[in-house]
């Protein structure tokens, strides 16, 4: 089993694109918190034609009047995924440059390829997640793999199963860095997502055993499995647990009556 060991860095400049890697500049948003650490990445990508922006970020006029600014013409518009810390300010970003936008919920399919870019359809986190690979190894993972810790999978819309085989995809690959929606960029991309892969199954074997001894709800595993949990991400710890019983309860390894869990019949 590989050991998780979550990347952390200084506080980043506010209002500021610095930048991150050749011909790509970050801007974080001014939205921290336990589940956006300094906030979210919006990255400007230079380009033919003017800029591409990806992941506009959270509803916010002076994240969008920093977007303009730093980004000067702006191409496109990329989408990991539609969660509101990510594509709050597309509707003012789109309103001021009128460039077209690439998601999942627009039409952008698995493989699709956009200039220079790739769309990588990775659901789990969401339905509608992309990663988008450039063939020179560099990858943005948005929220399916981040540094500073380890994605919600929330159900009905996450899904552990899909979120697993996600992981297991980009592990499959060669990819040089991975620049996540939340935190610093990623160098290790085989070995920290082979962490994440571990940690996910060493999560769900835990669940298992305990199921073992006796039945639980998913708050009682919780208390078991987090220890000295942070109150302010139960529910979000609660859900992947929820989300891994499901995914158990989908292979036949577990069932369910009136909330307790317990091993399936066999």
């Amino acid at each position: 089993m590989s050991d998780l060991v979550f990347l952390t860095e200084p506080e980043p400049p506010r209002g500021e694109a610095f930048a991150i890697a050749a011909g790509i500049r970050r801007l974080v948003a001014p939205n921290p918190g336990p589940m956006t650490y300094h906030g979210t990445n919006t990255y400007l990508i230079e380009g033919i034609g003017g800029t591409t922006v990806l992941d506009p970020g959270p509803d916010n006029a002076a994240h969008v009047a920093a977007i303009l600014a730093a980004a000067g013409n702006v191409a496109r518009i990329f989408l990991t995924h539609g969660h509101p810390d990510h594509i709050g300010a597309l509707p003012a970003l789109e309103r001021a440059t009128g460039a077209p936008v690439f998601a999942h919920t627009r039409g952008t399919a698995d493989g699709a390829a956009i200039g220079l870019w790739t769309a990588l359809h990775t659901p789990g986190h969401a339905a509608d997640h992309l990663c988008f690979a450039r063939a020179d190894g560099v990858v943005f993972t948005g929220d399916h793999v981040m540094g500073f810790a380890t994605s919600v999978v929330m159900p009905p819309e996450g899904d552990m199963a899909a979120y697993i085989t996600g992981l297991r995809r980009l592990l499959a690959r060669q990819d040089a860095v991975f620049l996540p929606g939340h935190g610093p960029p990623i160098d290790d991309t085989r070995g920290y997502t082979q962490a994440l892969l571990d940690h996910r199954l060493a999560r769900e074997a835990a669940i298992v055993a305990a199921l073992a001894e006796h039945p639980h709800t998913p708050a009682a595993l919780v208390g078991r499995l987090y220890p000295g949990l942070d109150k302010r991400l139960r529910g979000a710890a609660e859900a992947s647990v929820g989300a891994h019983l499901i995914k158990l309860a989908a292979e036949g390894r577990a069932e369910s009556a009136v909330g307790v869990w317990r091993p399936a019949a066999r």
